[in-house]
C-alpha cells in the first residue's frame, strides 16, 4: 500500500509561533529542518508498519520547503502550486497521514488557528458545519476512497481529527497554550512517537479498521472572508451564492470541485 502524507508547518514538533512559519520569520531556516525531521520520522513508521511506498505533499504555502537533500531516500514528493488539484497522486494510494496540522480558524487556545489563509479567511463550513483544513483534506481524499488514518499536531487538533473522523490515529506532538506559544515534547520523544503513531496508523489501514471520509452531495463550501474582499462576481459562476457583503458558498457534486468554486 502506498502512503499519502501532506505536511503543513504549523503542527510541526518544535515550532510555536509564527516566526517559524513565515518565510521572512526569524526561526524558518530551522523550521525546514523541523518540517523534514518530522516527515522523516513519519516515513519511517510508514514502512515499519507494512507501506510499499510513501508519497509526499509539501502543503505549507508556496510548498517547497522540504530540505530535499536531507528526506528520507524512499520518498517520493510532490512540491510547488499545483492549482485546482490539492492532493496530487491521491488516487495511487490506499491512506493518507496529515502531518503537523493545525486546528480551524477560531479555535480558543490553540497554536497558529486558521483555516487556509490567517489573513483572509475568517471562517469556512462544509455543508453547514465549521470545518478547518483537516475536514476538507480528508473529505477530497474521501472521494477518491482513501480514508485519513493519522493526524499530528498539537492537542487540539488531535481532538478535531477525532471529532471528525472516527478511527483515526492521533499523535500530539505540542500542547497549544495560545494562537503564537505551545508546550512542546522533546525533540527525540516528539519523532519516536510520530514514528510509533504512523507504524499504528498504517497497520489499521492494512486491515481496513479506518474508513473514507465521505461528504454525500450536493457539497457546499462556504466562505466568510476577513474583509469585504474576495468576494466573487455575483453571477460569475452558475455555482455561486453570494450570502453578504464578506460572504459567498459554492455548491458542486464533489468536494474538490465546491473548495475551488469549478462548475
Amino acid at each position: 500500500m502506498k502512503v499519502y502524507i501532506f505536511v503543513d508547518m504549523e503542527g510541526i514538533s518544535g515550532i510555536s509561533n509564527s516566526e517559524f512559519v513565515m518565510t521572512n520569520g526569524r526561526h524558518y531556516g530551522l523550521a525546514r529542518r523541523y518540517y523534514t525531521d518530522d516527515l522523516n520520522a513519519c516515513v519511517r513508521g510508514c514502512f515499519a508498519g507494512g507501506a510499499t511506498a510513501v508519497l509526499a505533499r509539501d502543503g505549507h504555502g508556496s510548498g517547497d520547503h522540504f530540505l530535499w537533500a536531507e528526506l528520507d531516500p524512499r520518498v517520493e514528493v510532490v512540491q510547488g502550486g499545483t492549482g485546482t488539484t490539492r492532493l496530487v497522486g491521491i488516487e495511487e494510494c490506499g491512506a493518507m497521514i496529515l502531518l503537523g496540522y493545525h486546528a480551524m480558524a477560531g479555535t480558543p487556545g490553540a497554536l497558529l488557528e486558521h483555516t487556509y489563509s490567517s489573513a483572509s479567511i475568517q471562517n469556512m463550513w462544509l455543508n453547514g458545519r465549521p470545518a478547518g483544513e483537516l475536514a476538507f483534506d480528508a473529505a477530497i481524499a474521501g472521494e477518491q476512497g482513501v480514508p485519513t488514518i493519522m493526524v499530528s499536531g498539537d492537542d487540539y487538533v488531535c481532538r478535531e481529527a477525532e471529532d471528525w473522523l472516527p478511527g483515526v490515529v492521533t499523535c500530539q506532538v505540542k500542547q497549544g497554550l495560545n494562537c503564537q506559544a505551545a508546550r512542546l515534547l522533546p525533540r527525540p520523544m516528539a519523532h519516536a512517537l510520530i514514528e510509533e503513531r504512523a507504524e499504528k496508523a498504517v497497520r489499521k489501514a492494512l486491515r481496513g479498521e479506518i474508513a473514507p471520509f465521505v461528504v454525500p452531495p450536493p457539497v457546499t463550501v462556504r466562505h466568510e472572508m476577513m474583509e469585504r474582499k474576495g468576494i466573487p462576481a455575483a453571477g460569475s459562476s452558475p455555482n455561486l451564492k453570494i450570502i453578504d457583503g464578506r460572504t459567498y458558498e459554492y455548491t458542486a457534486d464533489t468536494v474538490e470541485k465546491a473548495f475551488f468554486g469549478l462548475c
